[in-house]
């Protein structure tokens, strides 16, 4: 069974996001769900771009979509541990945010999940994917540090 992998760009984080695992959020298995996890990721991906007065919805003039998602499970995570979701996202290149997520167990130092979500920003005028405006990539780099 071929797995996916991802490296996770730890220089890249842009925002940390606590949260706990709710007993809504388990599956049949006792452990966090499938679908809760892309929710969790949703909210902190959310959060993190708030965070730089970029809401997903209007990122300087542009709604963004997520065009696909890459998750490799490490540990489970269960009711009611204490997470955080790392959010980083590298230099944009081209039309596309690759952002990268983590979710940890501080109390274990276990991973539970790595996640990757492309997003692209759209131009309503033309339907098609718009290139990431300068100020969106200030605003990323002020956020790494760079």
């Amino acid at each position: 069974m071929e797995r996916v992998t991802l490296d996770f760009p730890a220089e890249a984080v842009i925002h940390r996001h606590p949260l706990t695992v709710r007993v809504t959020d388990m599956n049949y298995g006792r452990h966090l769900g499938h679908d809760t996890l892309v929710s969790l990721l949703h909210e902190a991906r959310a959060q993190a771009f708030a965070a730089l007065d970029l809401p997903e919805w209007d990122m300087q003039g542009y709604p963004s979509v997520v065009a696909d998602l890459a998750v490799q499970y490490q540990h489970e995570a269960r009711w009611p541990d204490a997470l955080i979701i790392e959010t980083a996202v590298p230099q944009p290149q081209g039309k596309a945010l690759t952002v990268y997520q983590r979710i940890r167990n501080p109390d274990t130092d276990k991973v539970v999940a790595t996640a990757r979500v492309n997003q692209l920003l759209l131009d309503f005028t033309t339907g098609r994917p718009a290139e990431v405006p300068e100020k969106v990539k200030q605003a990323l780099a002020q956020a790494r540090g760079v």
